[in-house]
């Protein structure tokens, strides 16, 4: 996919989940649609991976470099 198309593929999915990792640093593990959507996504993942710290940002211009989409 081209890096516009990702970008625009990006726009769409505004929400985050984001796991925060040591040194004030994130990765991006879920892109969603609607903020309802993320949260339950997000259920999900707490009784998955409890030992993990995840949280929802709402990210209106993304960056590439940590983008995996898993939705």
């Amino acid at each position: 996919m081209s890096q516009s198309g990702v970008n625009y593929q990006q726009q769409l999915h505004p929400w985050c989940i984001v796991r925060l990792l040591p040194n004030l640093k994130r990765l991006t593990v879920a892109r969603c649609r609607r903020r309802g959507d993320a949260e339950a996504h997000l259920k999900l993942l707490h009784q998955q991976l409890v030992l993990a710290d995840f949280t929802i940002v709402f990210d209106p211009s993304p960056h590439s470099d940590d983008y995996e989409r898993t939705n």
